[in-house]
């Protein structure tokens, strides 16, 4: 009986392993994009990572930014990180941003930043996300919500992170 009983503990126990991960699905993060649709602008071995903190930059995409630094590519996975080097004193060159939309990298200059929507934020609590057409980052906030800016008032919420 003993054995019967350890017998069919052991069943259980092992009818149970690994069943529960082998069937939820992976989660995906709205950051998220598919490999194919990522535009990674760094060089070499590490180009799919932030240079600031090492983030996967496929994973945390549509936060992205990226600028030119002593004459290379550096890309960020957030305005966090950009804001993080620039508080070190340096001196960027033609920054950018993705567009959730498009996906594809505009200047800082031309984006609409919807900040504070109900979407995770990447590297903060609060969320930042770009758009090239203001009435793109209007229907963003419409579902969303959050507050539309430019970029100086997205970069000061970014700098609260530091405080």
């Amino acid at each position: 009986m003993i054995k019967f009983i350890g017998l069919a503990f052991l069943v259980i126990l092992m009818s149970s392993c690994g069943s529960h991960n082998s069937m939820s699905p992976k989660q995906v993060l709205f950051q998220s994009v598919s490999e194919k649709d990522a535009i990674l602008l760094q060089e070499g071995k590490e180009k799919r990572y932030c240079v600031r903190c090492g983030m996967d930059l496929v994973r945390f995409y549509k936060t992205s930014h990226a600028a030119e630094h002593e004459g290379k590519e550096l890309q960020y996975c957030s305005i966090h990180c950009l804001e993080e080097h620039l508080g070190e004193g340096v001196t960027l060159k033609n920054p950018r941003v993705v567009d959730v939309a498009s996906l594809k990298f505009i200047s800082i200059a031309n984006a609409y930043y919807v900040v504070g929507s109900s979407k995770r934020g990447t590297m903060s609590r609060v969320s930042k996300y770009a758009f090239a057409d203001a009435e793109e980052a209007k229907k963003f906030q419409k579902l969303y919500g959050g507050e539309i800016m430019k970029f100086d008032g997205a970069q000061a919420k970014a700098k609260e992170d530091f405080k």
